[in-house]
């Protein structure tokens, strides 16, 4: 007789049963699953998967840089009012230094204040890193809106395009960190016209929701600077190219207009309130966002800046100084793809349905591109260094080139597929060739010129510089390591005095103890300096480092200690 040990247990075949089946029914479950899943991989298009590819990479790309970026010039300033607009709030309204500050009270202080507060939420963060971080987020929202608006008007292809344009734009990637005016306000403008857009597809009757946030982005817009009322008048366009013809019938016109302005008020009284509440001087007199917007056109600081070679007063610089800018510091993608789209816009046919809206959204995109920039040639307006103030066209005009090369290939593959295959190819190329420019560039993507002006080298000392003085992080570390050396050397630590050609705050925030920041630049043992505007001529010395991008000079440190003691034993 066989002992117990000696016969292999199994379960009885009940159970043998019932997990065979289970099993059977986790298979079909899996296989269901792989198919939705594979259903649903299939639908999602493959511009939007490379979007999507995009935004992961600079999710990843802007937390792991941001801290290369230097505290800029107005920074501090800006950092200072943001203090102010929160502690006239926490005074309940009693403390009003704010309305004194220098001109800042005729900016709106959105950004400011926001991250002040984010700041004293956060106290154990770097404050001008949490400034630089929420500005590069705002700046890929900005990116977001501009694919979404594009999206929207001609599609996923087109969308990508304009999307992966802005991406690899100089200006716009390399202002993202450290703009936090100019990138917030750009923005909000570009998610305001997308909700307006939105918007005007259901006039008269447009959804809620796209009211409720083209009201808030209308806001945040006047939130920041007061040329956020332009949208006042692209609402008043959008709605009249959106309208029957009143030739036809005026009463239905009419009726059409009244009904529009109606259902989109809330939209203003939102933005209204949330303008008054992150600019407080506009709510101190209902007229006072109008002084605003005339004041600002009366700027005159006593900054210099260069086009073509020639120093001009930013007061007096010429008609064309802006359009320049925009033609030369834009990527050739941009701009030749926002001149295509509009030449679409004009080609003598008739369309009707989707086409006939896409071309009233282009040319009202046209419009928001280009209103701003003949508004300054024609009125002449104070133009602040390069594309400074009028980085919020940049996403528009990115828009209105993945619109334009959308319809290109449209057009070349009814012609001939393989043009459009190869014109796709190049495109492709020439976006892979830019963001090579940006990663050459770094952490000084903001110095970008495109080949009309032969690149950075050829724009050098012939137009703007590193007029922000971002070379600092860099200059003072090479610095750093020189004196280190210099004191290894003599066994012993000293301080060392530095002439800075930009402001304190910067320097400070990135030097050591050992080296000490002086007014009086003749006392200076060494000396940091741009080459924008010929500073680092500002000072004799010896250059000890040399800060270049793509073979070109941008910033220097000097060492003047020999001279010092020149001047000393010619003293004595």
């Amino acid at each position: 007789m066989a002992s117990r040990s000696s016969v292999p247990w199994r379960f009885p075949d009940t159970h043998t049963t019932m997990f065979a089946d289970l099993s059977r029914e986790r298979l079909r479950a899996a296989t269901r699953l792989g198919a939705r899943l594979r259903e649903r991989f299939a639908a999602c298009d493959r511009y939007d998967m490379a979007v999507a590819v995009l935004f992961a990479v600079l999710a990843v790309l802007v937390p792991a840089t941001f801290h290369a970026y230097a505290i800029t010039n107005d920074e501090e300033v800006q950092q200072r009012y943001g203090e102010m607009i929160v502690a006239y709030y926490a005074s309940g309204f009693k403390n009003q230094s704010l309305f004194h500050f220098v001109n800042l009270y005729l900016y709106g202080g959105l950004f400011d204040g926001l991250a002040v507060m984010i700041q004293r939420a956060l106290p154990m963060v770097e404050p001008y890193g949490i400034r630089h971080l929420l500005c590069a987020v705002i700046g890929l929202g900005g990116i977001a809106a501009a694919w979404a608006t594009a999206r929207m008007v001609a599609g996923p292809r087109a969308a990508a395009i304009a999307a992966f344009s802005l991406a690899v734009c100089g200006p716009w990637y390399g202002s993202m960190f450290n703009h936090t005016k100019d990138i917030p306000f750009a923005a909000a403008m570009m998610a305001a016209a997308y909700f307006l857009l939105r918007a005007t597809r259901d006039l008269p009757r447009p959804r809620w929701r796209h009211v409720i946030a083209f009201g808030i982005f209308f806001g945040a817009a006047l939130g920041i600077r007061v040329l956020g009322l332009l949208l006042a008048g692209y609402v008043a366009l959008a709605i009249f190219v959106s309208g029957p013809s009143w030739r036809a019938n005026l009463s239905q016109a009419i009726e059409f207009y009244a009904r529009s302005v109606t259902a989109l008020l809330p939209a203003f009284v939102i933005a209204y309130l949330i303008m008054i509440v992150a600019w407080p001087w506009s709510a101190l007199s209902p007229l006072n966002p109008i002084r605003g917007l005339f004041d600002f056109g009366e700027f005159h600081y006593q900054i210099r800046t260069l086009l073509g070679g020639h120093i001009y007063e930013m007061a007096n610089v010429p008609r064309w100084y802006v359009p320049a800018y925009l033609l030369f510091k834009l990527p050739l993608i941009i701009v030749a793809g926002a001149i295509v789209s509009i030449i679409f816009v004009l080609w003598p046919r008739s369309e009707a349905g989707g086409h006939s809206r896409r071309r009233n959204d282009t040319l009202l995109l046209a419009v928001i591109a280009a209103f701003p920039v003949l508004c300054e040639v024609i009125d002449r307006g104070p133009a602040f260094t390069g594309l400074r103030h009028f980085l919020f066209v940049v996403p528009v005009f990115a828009v209105l080139a993945g619109i334009g090369f959308d319809a290109l290939l449209t057009r070349f593959a009814l012609v001939r597929p393989w043009l459009s295959r190869a014109a796709a190819a190049a495109i492709v190329a020439v976006l892979v060739a830019n963001a090579g420019i940006l990663v050459a560039l770094h952490p000084y993507e903001y110095l970008y010129y495109n080949p009309l002006v032969g690149g950075l080298s050829g724009a050098a000392g012939r137009y703007v510089g590193d007029y922000w003085v971002t070379i600092m992080p860099e200059a003072v570390d090479d610095l750093e390591a020189y004196v280190a050396k210099i004191d290894a050397k003599g066994h012993h630590t000293h301080r060392y005095t530095v002439a800075v050609c930009g402001e304190r705050l910067p320097f400070e925030k990135e030097a050591n103890s050992r080296l000490q920041w002086v007014s009086d630049w003749s006392k200076a043992e060494f000396f940091i300096a741009p080459t924008h505007m010929n500073c680092d001529r500002a000072l004799g010395g010896r250059e000890v480092s040399t800060i270049k991008r793509l073979g070109v000079k941008i910033g220097v440190v000097k060492d003047r200690r020999s001279l010092l003691t020149s001047e000393v034993a010619g003293v004595r």
